[in-house]
């Protein structure tokens, strides 16, 4: 049998050359910005348009781990905290008809999850939406004064709810 995943795989998964682990908790990631800072995850709303306002991803800040079954049930249970934190300030802004998590990890095996709001507008009702099952490579940005303010506002929310 052929292997289909990457040669470097396994030392990926045990966390050789993680970029997640590499950018610490900055307040950017790759342009994205840092609207939460919880206990043990970091949360960036994400700058480019991918026709679901609101799309956001939550990153463990812990040790390097690939899955959440790595995490003690401690650290578990602070992860989801964190992320329903954040899902909850998005729905509260959004208002969207339903939220979508996806935790994935097989382009960059470090634990992360993809939040990602949902309208009764949007391209794929009742299916993962479009935008993760053909990733468009060079999405435009959110215009500035969007994007700006809804940092500016999620920021505010999440710090009430820490």
């Amino acid at each position: 049998m052929s292997r289909t995943w990457d040669a470097d795989w396994d030392e990926r998964r045990a966390g050789k050359s993680c970029p997640m682990c590499a950018e610490e908790r900055s307040d950017e990631s790759h342009g994205n910005a840092r609207i939460f800072g919880g206990r043990v995850a970091d949360a960036y709303l994400v700058r480019g348009d991918v026709g679901q306002p609101g799309y956001t991803i939550v990153i463990w800040r812990g040790r390097h781990v690939a899955d959440p079954t790595e995490l003690s049930d401690a650290d578990a249970t602070a992860y989801f905290r964190d992320v329903v934190t954040v899902a909850r300030a998005l729905e509260t802004h959004y208002r969207p008809a339903k939220l979508n998590f996806e935790m994935l990890g097989n382009s960059v095996p470090h634990l992360h999850t993809h939040v990602i709001p949902r309208y009764v507008t949007d391209d794929s009702p009742g299916e993962p939406a479009r935008m993760m099952r053909l990733p468009e490579l060079h999405r435009q940005p959110i215009p500035d004064e969007i994007f700006h303010r809804d940092v500016a506002a999620l920021r505010v929310a999440l710090a009430r709810r820490a």
